[in-house]
């Protein structure tokens, strides 16, 4: 009986690990938790129909698209969105033919780290001040919550967050965003910050409210580029899975059908109007814990994903947490991002002192930060997208210091 249980117990295992990151990105973007669920849980089947139940992968929502979202969101609208969020799978795609056809030369040739490292840092960095405000309890320029509640609610979920990712042991150290939203919503619950009666009011079985992608080119223009980290984040995310169990998955199933299962995954979401997905660090740690590397395991995660995006409850459970414990955790997981730039910076041992290294890092920084935005009639692109765009164009057309000297040479001979 056990042994009939063990595999479906592992799934809620993974699920629960993945948990606190995978209804993360919907709270802080604004679109519905269910629809994460939903779409991580269907991804992941994806993943495994693509990827023929090979690898111990399951797909949870993506940081990577949070700035983004907000920005798309607040432009052009969530249908909008959605549709840029669809076009950004075919850049998984793209990579997945690129890998077949050439192999990861020619990627690490277009997105060497001085190109990855300063795009991640923007990442994280484009959406700070956003990140200060809801722990602040402001939302477009007003106090939405009391300003010393907010803060200490932040400070509490912040503080949770940062005392369980150091000190806790096992698998709780998993789940530090977790620990984290659970201690703030109950401090918000015991300040009356909570609704309760939302939550009581919600039906328990309710179908999801499903947003249609309405086409329109400027976000997907916008959305395409973003999708270059998180497919470079999915290349390091199977060889860490792989390095795990110890079986090499860029070769079988390949890179290509892992990249292609990301990215249905990803236009997947974007057609049912969820966060685009990723593979998980988390997941991985735990399957590296546990030891449990069949792939059933993760199937059975995915499908207790897709059972509980229908309860309504929850739903509502999760929708009821107060802006302010959300801006706690933001302000460490977006410093945390941008250091995971810098961390790809530091570990290629990016030559600062290089000329061409220097332009590429402060151009993409500045342009990201400051918030630049190229227009071109009705199309308009700015922040991560822009970002990646000139860091590649950049990374392409600047020489290198070798052809530099080699120029010298030939100007001193004639």
């Amino acid at each position: 009986m056990f042994q009939r249980l063990k595999q479906p117990i592992a799934g809620a295992q993974i699920l629960f690990v993945a948990f606190g990151a995978l209804v993360l990105v919907p709270l802080l973007t604004g679109l519905n938790p269910a629809m994460a669920l939903l779409g991580g849980g269907v991804g992941t089947l994806m993943f495994q129909l693509c990827t023929r139940r090979q690898v111990p992968i399951f797909l949870g929502s993506s940081f990577a698209f949070i700035g983004p979202i907000i920005y798309s969101t607040q432009t052009w609208g969530l249908s909008s969105t959605m549709f840029g969020l669809f076009c950004a799978g075919f850049m998984y795609f793209a990579f997945s033919a690129l890998i077949r056809w050439r192999g990861m030369a020619m990627v690490n040739r277009l997105l060497p780290p001085v190109v990855i490292g300063p795009v991640i840092m923007i990442i994280g960095l484009s959406v700070a001040q956003a990140a200060s405000n809801m722990a602040m309890g402001r939302a477009g320029g007003a106090q939405l919550v009391d300003y010393h509640s907010a803060l200490f609610l932040a400070f509490v979920s912040l503080a949770t967050t940062i005392v369980v990712s150091m000190f806790a042991r096992g698998m709780f150290r998993l789940v530090p965003i977790l620990a984290g939203v659970t201690v703030g919503y109950l401090c918000a619950t015991v300040m009356g910050l909570v609704d309760l009666g939302k939550i009581a009011a919600a039906p328990w079985f309710a179908v999801p409210h499903f947003t249609s992608p309405q086409v329109n080119w400027a976000a997907a223009l916008f959305m395409l580029p973003v999708a270059i980290a998180p497919a470079i984040e999915h290349i390091g995310g199977v060889m860490a899975i792989g390095g795990v169990t110890g079986n090499d998955y860029t070769k079988s199933p390949g890179l290509h059908r892992t990249l292609m299962g990301d990215g249905l995954g990803v236009c997947i979401a974007g057609l049912i109007g969820g966060p685009p997905v990723t593979t998980y660090a988390e997941v991985t740690g735990a399957v590296m814990i546990t030891r449990n590397f069949n792939p059933v395991t993760m199937t059975w995660a995915a499908v207790f994903a897709i059972a509980m995006a229908f309860f309504g409850k929850f739903n509502a459970l999760l929708q009821s947490i107060p802006m302010p414990v959300m801006g706690g955790i933001m302000v460490l997981l977006f410093g945390t991002i941008a250091s995971i730039g810098l961390k790809t910076l530091i570990e290629a041992k990016v030559d600062l002192m290089e000329p061409r290294n220097l332009v590429i890092i402060s151009v993409v920084l500045t342009v990201g930060i400051g918030g630049l935005e190229l227009k071109i009639g009705n199309l308009g692109l700015a922040g991560v997208g822009l970002c990646s765009l000139l860091a590649l164009i950049l990374n392409l057309v600047l020489p290198t210091r070798a052809k530099s000297h080699e120029g010298i040479l030939e100007a001193q001979d004639i």
